[in-house]
């Protein structure tokens, strides 16, 4: 059994109420609430270990310790190495990084496939990136009654002109998730790179980049109950060959010569914990046993989490297809739910997305409205000019009575 108030209770932030009501925090995919082991390890950080790195003095090489040890968590959720793991702002500003290092590959022969179910930080530095080397773009389209991808359409584009796919491993608008394990496998045979972004699938189960094969595959850790902190992993082949935008002092190593910089020091101390917390869950809720490895802890997090998010997306689900004008955008057929996560958008009729936003909000239920910087996937609906869509995004922490909460307001609102 999953004991939501157990897990509930690493939250501070869930106790909070307005207007002398709790708060419901559906807005997950923008970012989750935050656990207490983080917060107390980025309190711990900045009272007792806050130096510059490299250092012969204690609080310099407690700092060293924490990068450390963050460094090896990030590698356990990813299943990579320690030197394939990058630390950055967030993904964006990491996956601008790595076009401009990939740039010089490419050239006017070269071809990019993009989807249109991407986020717009999974298109536009390989747009730009093909903009400045006279490249072209190739866009894989989607499914619109299911906003899945359109595989064999994207297939069709990949051949021995592509040069790079770019696919998300989980859709931040209609909860899709992709095939990336076979669409690695067409790029491998046109010797193409891969760049996966995990971002929105990382809170909601296991990545293993040795298994899947990807070149590139990237995170941010305010999405999974830590910091406003990104990371991106990289076959450590392409990280040492790849010329890095970097000062001198950096060196040529990877990963120092990606970070170069003074890094945020309080942030990663908090992605080490967010991560610590997941590999907890596993113990506690999977059953993992407390001296397993922590890759093994992990596994067993995702599991539980997989199997208790799909409870309350099944409650989520039935209910909005109960609800009188309601269309829900993304995978509905139950036996189709493995390939989807626990974020849905919707529209209703006689609304905007904004105005029920607002209604929600009302009610202190936090929800996001309009594209979610899934542009172009809000463009291909037709539903960008009215305000896009409305997105409800469950976690772990959320419950049954959360999602009745919401499905009361939505019937009524």
């Amino acid at each position: 059994m999953f004991d939501i108030q157990a897990v509930r209770s690493n939250f501070p932030a869930l106790r909070q109420s307005f207007n002398g009501r709790p708060a419901v925090f559906f807005d997950n995919p923008g970012g989750t609430q935050v656990a207490q082991p983080v917060i107390d390890a980025m309190t711990d950080y900045l009272i007792r270990s806050n130096a510059n790195t490299h250092g012969v003095f204690e609080t310099s090489m407690r700092s060293d310790a924490v990068i450390a040890h963050a460094r090896q968590a990030v590698a356990d959720l990813l299943g990579a190495d320690t030197d394939e793991v990058i630390f950055g702002n967030n993904m964006t500003s990491l996956t601008f990084a790595l076009s401009h290092a990939l740039a010089p590959e490419f050239g006017p022969e070269d071809e990019i496939v993009v989807t249109r179910l991407d986020h717009d930080a999974n298109i536009m530095p390989w747009v730009m990136l093909a903009e400045d080397r006279g490249a072209t773009v190739r866009w894989a389209d989607v499914d619109l009654e299911t906003c899945t991808l359109d595989m064999a359409h994207l297939h069709s584009l990949i051949n021995e002109k592509t040069k790079l796919v770019a696919v998300g491993y989980a859709s931040n608008a209609s909860g899709t998730i992709n095939d990336v394990k076979t669409i690695i496998g067409w790029a491998k045979e046109a010797g193409a790179y891969t760049f996966i972004d995990a971002v929105q699938y990382a809170p909601h189960g296991l990545i293993d980049v040795k298994a899947l094969d990807c070149d590139f595959l990237a995170c941010s850790a305010y999405k999974f109950f830590g910091p406003h902190v990104g990371h991106l992993y990289g076959k450590r082949e392409h990280l040492q060959r790849l010329r890095a935008y970097r000062v001198r002092p950096a060196g040529n190593v990877s990963p120092d010569k990606w970070e170069t910089g003074t890094k945020n020091h309080e942030g990663i101390a908090g992605v080490g914990a967010a991560i610590d917390y997941i590999a907890r869950v596993g113990v506690e809720q999977g059953g993992a046993p407390v001296d397993a490895p922590r890759r093994e802890q992990i596994i067993a997090a995702w599991e539980a989490i997989r199997t208790y998010e799909y409870t309350l997306m099944e409650r989520l689900i039935n209910g909005l297809r109960i609800s009188n004008g309601v269309r829900i955008y993304g995978i509905t057929d139950r036996m189709e739910w493995d390939r989807r996560m626990a974020t849905v958008s919707i529209r209703k009729e006689g609304t905007t997305p904004e105005q029920l936003a607002k209604v929600l909000a009302a009610e202190n239920i936090f929800v996001w409205n309009g594209n979610f910087y899934a542009l172009a996937l809000s463009e291909r609906l037709g539903v960008e000019p009215s305000g896009g869509l409305l997105r409800i995004g469950l976690v772990h922490y959320n419950t049954v009575e959360e999602v009745d909460r919401l499905l009361e307001v939505v019937g009524n609102g």
